[in-house]
């Protein structure tokens, strides 16, 4: 029994590294650069203030 049990935890820490934070990274940081590509829509283009 313990043995199943060490080998269900091996594969579960090894699905949460490769696939499932791997894929919330991206999420994460492609959701971000939406965020801040849709706000330059609404703000405009950082750059300096006009004179």
């Amino acid at each position: 029994m313990e043995g199943a049990v060490k080998r269900r935890e091996i594969l579960m820490f090894l699905l949460l590294a490769f696939v499932i934070w791997p894929f919330v990274a991206v999420a994460v940081v492609g959701g971000y650069g939406f965020i801040v590509w849709m706000y330059q829509l609404v703000a405009g283009p950082p750059g300096p203030p006009p004179v």
